[in-house]
């Protein structure tokens, strides 16, 4: 229950970014509820099909593509309001992220995925709407920019549900571990600006 409640919010959280974007490109209507949509359910359709679920779940329920449209009208219609709560936004996204990379690791765990490949998919699950996202506005993925961590606090959230299922402990606490420790880098990363090791600077 606690993992659908969370599951949703950050499902809403997603496309309510991705109508932003959709928003500041100056799309129509239909255009900012298809980035809405791609962000809120593009990383869950991709993991499913990585997994050979068919259709995708986030698809074949109502309830994740409903939510993302409504974040998405929403959107539209109280934009304004939700660039001033931009900073909350940043911390549910947060959530939303550390919530999608332990989902999708537990999903391709009960799904006989290997330890390497849930970690995988933890990773594209929690990323892959914001790939979507940004490709569709036609620019660099927020995953590849060198401003701050994202990638990797959804590999230590994966990282850590895979660790509790080796060692046969309760699902939940894999759950609740993995997402708070990627929520919280996720946080700290935004808050004092850490990110990975760029390349030397080229000579020209």
């Amino acid at each position: 229950m606690l993992q659908d409640v969370l599951t949703y919010a950050g499902i809403a959280v997603f496309a309510c970014s991705g109508a932003l974007v959709g928003i500041r490109k100056d799309f129509d209507l239909f255009g900012i509820l298809s980035m809405g949509a791609a962000t809120g359910v593009g990383g869950g359709v991709i993991c499913d099909l990585l997994l050979d679920i068919t259709p995708p779940s986030s698809v074949q329920n109502w309830p994740n593509l409903t939510i993302a449209l409504i974040s998405g009208l929403l959107t539209f219609f109280f934009h304004p309001a939700f660039k001033k709560l931009f900073p909350a936004i940043m911390v549910l996204d947060a959530i939303g992220m550390g919530v999608f990379a332990v989902s999708g690791a537990l999903l391709a765990l009960e799904h006989d995925a290997s330890a390497m490949a849930a970690v995988l998919i933890g990773i594209t699950m929690a990323v892959g709407g914001g790939v979507l996202r940004d490709v569709l506005a036609r620019e660099v993925p927020m995953l590849l920019r060198p401003t701050d961590l994202y990638a990797v606090p959804a590999m230590c959230g994966a990282i850590a549900v895979v660790i509790v299922d080796g060692l046969g402990w309760p699902q939940w606490t894999g759950l609740v571990s993995g997402a708070a420790a990627a929520t919280l880098l996720r946080i700290a990363s935004l808050q004092f600006k850490w990110h990975l090791p760029m390349a030397p600077q080229r000579r020209s």
